[in-house]
């Protein structure tokens, strides 16, 4: 019979490229970034047990990796947070990507960090191809509501990456 750990790690290790990808979208350091990867892990594990599977594994994970990383970035405390020697012994492994990738995001993540936490979930999802009705779900809020914030996200973005498109329409 398969542990709860040994269960959990299996579902990590398909669903990691996830959390880094949240991980580099709110942290621009590396260091950073490795410390909210670490911090949703652990925070996933934490609620691991309490996962019903009345939804999909995925949709459980992007929700309580976005509240994560959130909430990391609004601390300003930088501490480990996996102190259960069980847990620690246990190390998800990160995929770095290539390098010609790395630099042609390079550009497109600087200005997401411009971004407030919560634009920064909606480009997430837009960039996880979520449909309205599931970032509606993922946010908590109406569809309605989901598409204009965002548009108001995209555009936000848009004007960060092209200054000069206000001036020049």
């Amino acid at each position: 019979m398969i542990s709860l750990e040994q269960e959990f790690l299996s579902k990590i290790e398909r669903h990691k490229a996830i959390i880094y990808k949240i991980s580099k979208m709110y942290m621009s350091e590396k260091d950073d970034r490795d410390d909210l990867f670490q911090e949703i892990t652990y925070q996933l594990w934490k609620a691991y047990p309490g996962f019903k599977g009345q939804s999909e594994f995925s949709t459980w994970l992007y929700r309580i990796a976005l509240n994560t990383a959130i909430i990391f970035l609004k601390s300003q405390k930088r501490r480990s947070f996996i102190a259960n020697e069980d847990v620690s012994n246990y190390i998800i492994v990160q995929e770095e990507y290539d390098q010609q990738k790395e630099e042609k995001l390079t550009t497109m993540y600087k200005a997401i960090h411009q971004l407030n936490p919560i634009d920064k979930a909606f480009i997430f999802f837009y960039l996880e191809d979520f449909s309205g009705k599931e970032i509606a779900e993922q946010m908590g809020i109406s569809e309605g509501n989901a598409r204009v914030k965002m548009n108001r996200a995209k555009n936000k973005l848009k004007e960060i990456l092209d200054p000069n498109m206000i001036n020049n329409p």
